[in-house]
C-alpha cells in the first residue's frame, strides 16, 4: 500500500528556524504521556472506543431502519459528521438519490428548521441531538421544537426516534434520556467538541450513511499509537510527523505567518477545511497568538481568493492536500477545437492533478511556505490519518506557543450575552453590559 507523504520541500523549514523549536521535545513528550495518562487527550488514546463499537453495534439495525437522519448540534457536534457525508456519502447530493438522507440542522434558520418540520416524514426520521454540555442553546431550542411536532405527530411512541450524543452523568439531555426512556451514546469526559470526530459524534452519522466508520479510527490510531505508547520520548517524538508540522507552524507564527491556508486539491475533501478551521482556530487563538486558518478548495478557489494568495500581503504559509490517486474519470472527445487539442487522449480527472501542480508552484513562487499532505487514497483509512495528524499538531502547536489548546475561553462571552438577551435568569453583569450597549446612539447611515 503506498504511503500519505508530507512534502517539506517548499516549506522553509531550514529558513524558519523551525528545528529549534524541537528543543522542547522532552519535555512535550513527558507533558503529552503525562497528559493521555491522566485521561486528558481521550481523542488519542480513546479508551472509550471499544465500548463504543460495541455499542454502535447494537444500534446498527435500529439506525439503519430510518430512512433519514436529522442531526441537531452546532461547530464541533457538526462539522465532523459534514466533512464526513461530503467525503464520503457524495450521493446524497448527486441526481436521482434515493436515500438515505442525512440532514444536518447546524444553525439558528427559521427557515431551514421549517423545512424540515414540514417536509421530513417524521415517522421514517431519527432525530440526533448533539451535545456534551446538554444546554448548547442552538442545538436546545431545535429539540425542544422538533420534540413538540414528533409528540404530535407520533404520539407516546416519540422518543423511539430520538438518540442523544451527551455527557455520560449530567446534563439537561442526560435528564431528558433518564426521564423520557430516550438512547444514548456517551460523550467520553475532556473531548471537546473539535476533537470528537472519532467518537459517537461523528462515528454515529457514519454509520447511518454506511461510511466505514471502523477504517476512519483504524487509520488515526496508526497515527496515534506512538504518541499514545507509554515510551514517548523526545527522540520518538521529533521523529512524530504531527510534532514537525507542530514546530514549523510555532515558527510560522513567529515570522509573522499569522495566516494559515488549508487548500485541498481532493475537492469532495473540502469541508475537511472547514473542520480544520475551527480545529486550528478554536484551539490556538488565545492571549493574542495563533493563525488564522483559512480553508479553500481547489480548483474553485483559484478563481477567487487565490489572487490574495498570491499577491496579497506576505503572511501565509499553506497546508496543499492532494491525491494522485483520484479517479481518471472520463476521457475527452477527439473531436474538440484545436485550441484545446492538449486534452486530447486526456481523461477529465487529470485536470485536477494539473490545476493543483500549477497552484503548488505559483504559491511557491510567491513566497508562501507551503508542506503539501500528499494521501494515498480517498479512502476512510486516509482521511482518519489526516484526522489524527491535524488533531495531534494541533495539540502539540499549542504547547510550542504556550497555550492550552483544549479550551475556548473567548467565546463564553457571547453565549453568556446571547442568553442575558433572551432572559436567562441571573447574568446581571451581562444585562448591565448589555443595557449600555443597546441604549449607545449608533452612527448610521442608509445604503
Amino acid at each position: 500500500m503506498a504511503a500519505n507523504i508530507l512534502d517539506w520541500t517548499d516549506s522553509w523549514f531550514e529558513k524558519l528556524d523551525s528545528e529549534s523549536k524541537a528543543d522542547s521535545a522532552g519535555s512535550i513528550a513527558a507533558k503529552f504521556s503525562g497528559e493521555v495518562a491522566d485521561g486528558k487527550l481521550p481523542f488519542c488514546s480513546m479508551p472509550f472506543m471499544a465500548e463504543l463499537m460495541h455499542d454502535l453495534d447494537g444500534l446498527e439495525d435500529y439506525v439503519k431502519s430510518f430512512d433519514h437522519m436529522l442531526l441537531l448540534g452546532i461547530g464541533g457536534s457538526a462539522l465532523g459528521a459534514r466533512a464526513l457525508q461530503k467525503a464520503f456519502f457524495p450521493q446524497q447530493d448527486q441526481p436521482c438519490h434515493d436515500g438515505p438522507w442525512l440532514w444536518i440542522a447546524d444553525n439558528v434558520c427559521s427557515k431551514t428548521l421549517d423545512s424540515y418540520l414540514t417536509k421530513l416524514p417524521l415517522e421514517k426520521t431519527l432525530v440526533a441531538v448533539v451535545s456534551k454540555s446538554g444546554g448548547t442553546i442552538e442545538t436546545i431550542s431545535q429539540y425542544f421544537l422538533i420534540r413538540e411536532k414528533l409528540q404530535q405527530e407520533l404520539g407516546d411512541n416519540w422518543n423511539r426516534n430520538t438518540l442523544f450524543v451527551t455527557d455520560k452523568e449530567k446534563g439537561f439531555l442526560r435528564e431528558q434520556a433518564d426521564e423520557l426512556s430516550i438512547r444514548t451514546l456517551e460523550v467520553p469526559d475532556n473531548l471537546g467538541g473539535r476533537y470528537s470526530i472519532l467518537s459517537a459524534v461523528g462515528l454515529l452519522p457514519a454509520m447511518f450513511m454506511g461510511i466505514d466508520y471502523r477504517a476512519l479510527v483504524e487509520g488515526a490510531a496508526e497515527v496515534f499509537s506512538p504518541l499514545a505508547a507509554p515510551d514517548l520520548n523526545a527522540d520518538s517524538l521529533v521523529n512524530h510527523p504531527s510534532f514537525k508540522l507542530a514546530c514549523w507552524s510555532a515558527a510560522l507564527m513567529e515570522k509573522g505567518f499569522n495566516e494559515l491556508i488549508f487548500f485541498s486539491y481532493i475537492p469532495q475533501w473540502a469541508c475537511f477545511g472547514q473542520w480544520f478551521a475551527q480545529l486550528w482556530a478554536e484551539s490556538l487563538g488565545k492571549d493574542g497568538k495563533g493563525s488564522q486558518p483559512l480553508p479553500a478548495t481547489g480548483a474553485t478557489d483559484q478563481h477567487s481568493v487565490n489572487q490574495m494568495f498570491l499577491d496579497g500581503p506576505r503572511n501565509k504559509a499553506c497546508l496543499f492536500l492532494t491525491c494522485p490517486s483520484l479517479p481518471e474519470g472520463q476521457p475527452f472527445p477527439e473531436n474538440i477545437p484545436d485550441n484545446f487539442s492538449y486534452l486530447k487522449g486526456k481523461s477529465f480527472g487529470e485536470l485536477i492533478h494539473a490545476e493543483g501542480l500549477g497552484t503548488k508552484m505559483a504559491l511557491s513562487a510567491n513566497n508562501v511556505p507551503l508542506v503539501e499532505m500528499q494521501m494515498s487514497s480517498d479512502s476512510e483509512e486516509s482521511a482518519g490519518r489526516l484526522m489524527g495528524l491535524l488533531m495531534a499538531a494541533t495539540i502539540f502547536t499549542g504547547w510550542l506557543i504556550d497555550i492550552n489548546p483544549v479550551d475556548q475561553p473567548a467565546v463564553e462571552m457571547g453565549k453568556l450575552l446571547a442568553k442575558a438577551r433572551l432572559g436567562a435568569s441571573g447574568l446581571q453583569d451581562e444585562k448591565d453590559n448589555l443595557n449600555a450597549f443597546l441604549n449607545t446612539r449608533r452612527e448610521e447611515q442608509d445604503f
